[in-house]
């Protein structure tokens, strides 16, 4: 098996993990369990809570100790056993111990995956994006996997299983632990400039416009959150109407744009225009999306608007990886790729899902919430950021550390 097919499996699986449960699981612990929406918040809490706590463990051992593909086959095959357990449980407390030593497992294993195919491909600013878009397939499969197996167990309720989305999610572990073993090896580096890799990922910091992109993409990552929590409620108002039962398929649109822009787009524009241009492009994207979201008609075109996604999510965040990648030494490659997931993925999307509930609440009276008031909220800051982004941040070239 090739080095990118196998790359690409390892995207597929690492991203169907995270979709076969994180759709589905509120509704499981809300309508089968009993579970209150607090409590439901909490537990989704949990996986931004361990992006903070954990990636610098994983990519520490990976830069000096072990190979990462074997530290990501560790922790995937005991993540998988983990989550078959997780799903014979009812109680509240048992299950918020359990998901959080999941999370403590599975948050590692995303900034390793990034690091893993950005040291096996040859040309990462072409190819990436190519071997990434695999992981947005693997999420819409996994959806699609569970709600087919839902279906066919409404006609034969003989084969319905409770906890299935946690059940998927395991057997998707469990595979991808196994696929593992068969990735390009990716020791440690050998002559280390210091022991603790992730001290020196820390030292790049100490770079202007490293710290710029880090505070800039630690803003915009808290505003995702907003069409990450807030989209489906939104659609499914009386502002859009968009029917409960069609809301998923209406979003769908989103991770569609997704892989066009991530397989086609990102290989073409960014080699001709250059990290900072591509990630100009992609900031700009977000204010454009809340401002239609904001003015909330007409309904076609707050529909079509989700396919801005794709540059959003791709145009900055993907290439932010790419860009934090080149500019690490190649001893601390891994503990760079989980810096950049701590600011993103943990303490951004932690802060921001409180910020997002919290405008949102702001903007409610009983059960009416003023829609174009919250979207304002992240059209202006991120406008902001679009603004100091193109005044403050200048492209690196070669590595930041300090050694």
């Amino acid at each position: 098996m090739g080095v990118k097919l196998r790359l690409g499996a390892m995207m597929f699986l690492q991203y169907a993990i995270w979709g076969a449960w994180a759709p589905g699981l509120s509704e499981y612990l809300l309508n089968d369990l009993g579970f209150s929406g607090t409590q439901v918040g909490v537990i989704y809490s949990l996986l931004p809570l361990a992006t903070i706590i954990a990636p610098f463990i994983g990519g520490q051992i990976a830069d000096r100790y072990f190979a990462a593909q074997k530290v990501v086959a560790l922790l995937q095959l005991v993540g998988g056993l983990f989550l078959f357990y997780i799903s014979s449980i009812s109680n509240y407390s048992g299950m918020l111990q359990m998901m959080f030593i999941y999370c403590l497992l599975y948050a590692p294993t995303l900034a390793l995956t990034n690091s893993i195919a950005f040291i096996n491909l040859e040309n990462s600013e072409k190819e990436f994006g190519q071997i990434r878009v695999w992981g947005t397939i693997g999420w819409i499969v996994a959806g699609l996997a569970l709600s087919g197996w839902r279906i066919m167990a409404k006609g034969t309720p003989a084969i319905e299983i409770a906890g299935d989305t946690l059940l998927l999610a395991g057997g998707f572990s469990i595979i991808m632990g196994l696929l593992s073993f068969a990735l390009p090896n990716t020791p440690p580096t050998k002559k280390a400039a210091h022991p603790l890799a992730f001290l020196e990922a820390v030292k790049m910091l100490n770079n202007k416009n490293i710290i710029i992109f880090f505070i800039i993409a630690f803003i915009v990552s808290t505003e995702l959150m907003f069409y990450y929590i807030l989209t489906s409620p939104f659609l499914t108002s009386v502002k859009i109407g968009i029917d409960r039962d069609s809301v998923t398929g209406v979003m769908i649109i989103a991770q569609i744009a997704e892989i066009l822009v991530m397989a086609f787009l990102l290989p073409y524009y960014l080699p001709r225009y250059g990290i900072r241009r591509m990630m100009i492009f992609g900031i700009l994207a977000w204010p454009l999306r809340y401002l239609i979201f904001a003015i909330g008609s007409p309904t076609w075109l707050v529909i079509a608007s989700l396919a801005l996604h794709g540059f959003c999510y791709v145009f900055f965040f993907t290439v932010a990886f790419i860009y934090v990648d080149r500019v690490a030494a190649k001893d601390i490659r891994h503990s760079a790729q989980s810096l950049i997931n701590l600011v993103v993925l943990g303490i951004g999307s932690f802060i921001g899902s409180i910020f997002a509930g919290y405008v949102q609440d702001t903007f409610t009276v009983g059960t009416e919430t003023n829609w174009t008031n919250v979207f304002l909220v992240p059209f202006v800051l991120t406008i902001i950021c679009a603004i100091a982004f193109l005044i403050f941040f200048r492209e690196e070239e070669a590595p930041a550390t300090s050694g």
